[in-house]
């Protein structure tokens, strides 16, 4: 049970939290497209792995499964990849520039100051951009911010990551509108 009164205590995660408040559900939602399903030159699936380890390295476990399962799509993997993304990816074939950026994820994700010029240059020697070292220090700073929002609120999270899947299909095929309450559907 949520540590406020949702509007619909049977919506999980970050779910719940838009049909609540449909003013942030909007600017909230709009920031995940923009970060996550736009135009970049990282992949939807790479940005949805550093979205998805971020959430872990915090501990939110609605964030990150749902994330991970999201990846899973996009990568047309199977559901080992959500376990995987928890132990670093020893079994999922990234590139040596997706390591480096996840490497600067997490040290946002331990405070902004964390990140070193020497965690930058390491990256660059890897073929990431500025606009790509960009985005990935926005998104990791988004999902902590994601992170204290559906944990500092109590909301609930299914346990079985194959719960998620059918929500990370719909979500990776028509962005994060979908999560919007009305849709909660895919849940």
């Amino acid at each position: 049970m949520a540590h406020i009164k949702l509007n619909n205590e049977q919506l999980p995660g970050i779910v719940g939290l838009l049909d609540y408040s449909p003013a942030t559900a909007a600017p909230l939602t709009a920031l995940a497209d923009a970060l996550l399903v736009a135009d970049s030159t990282l992949t939807k699936a790479e940005r949805e792995l550093i979205a998805a380890s971020v959430s872990y390295w915090n501990g939110c476990h609605f964030c990150h499964t749902s994330h991970a399962a999201i990846a899973v799509a996009h990568f047309k993997s199977d559901i080992s990849l959500i376990d995987d993304i928890k132990k670093g990816l020893p079994h999922t074939d990234v590139s040596d520039k997706l390591r480096a950026l996840l490497h600067i994820a997490h040290q946002v994700q331990k405070g902004g100051k964390h990140v070193t010029e020497e965690d930058i240059t390491a990256a660059r020697k890897t073929g990431a951009t500025d606009k790509e070292i960009h985005d990935t220090v926005l998104i990791a700073a988004a999902f902590c911010m994601y992170n204290r929002y559906v944990d500092g609120l109590g909301t609930w999270a299914p346990a079985k990551n194959e719960e998620y899947i059918e929500m990370g299909q719909a979500i990776a095929q028509r962005g994060y509108s979908v999560a919007v309450p009305q849709e909660a559907a895919v849940f």
